[in-house]
């Protein structure tokens, strides 16, 4: 089984993570876990491209993703499962949704923040965007 995992360095998605650890043993074999964050694209602004590099931005992306992936790689490294973590650029709960499709994922856990009906459709959330766009099954951890 391949599972995406989609963190933001948040308790709430460390919550995702620790279910997946918790519950790793429901599965016939150690699942496939693909830990994903996603980088809202640096705004392009007229001539920025004579202060900052591609690279450099890149770069950016990949040192913010780093840290946002850190405190949840720590917990699969410490309770012995496997992973890959990929840092991706978009917009949020699309490129999650498109990246479990592309790597053919059978499952996405994502953390959320447990608010009310109405703080959801007021406020709107990442979680509740992928649960509506995505044909892969998405298991929201609270």
């Amino acid at each position: 089984m391949r599972i995406l995992v989609a963190v933001d360095g948040s308790k709430h998605s460390l919550r995702a993570v620790q279910c997946v650890i918790d519950h790793a043993d429901w599965y016939r074999r150690k699942p496939e876990i693909i830990l994903v964050t996603v980088h809202l694209p640096v705004p392009k602004l007229p001539r920025m491209g004579l202060a900052v590099g591609k690279s450099q931005i890149q770069r950016y992306y990949q040192e913010e993703g780093a840290a946002r992936l850190a405190a949840a790689r720590r917990k699969l490294d410490a309770a012995g499962i496997r992973h890959m973590a990929q840092v991706l650029v978009g917009p949020v709960a699309e490129s999650i949704v498109d990246f479990a499709k592309q790597k053919r994922c059978d499952l996405i856990y994502i953390g959320t923040r447990g608010m009310t009906e109405i703080g959801k459709a007021l406020l709107g959330s990442t979680a509740t965007k992928v649960l509506h766009i995505s044909a892969t099954p998405v298991l929201l951890v609270k």
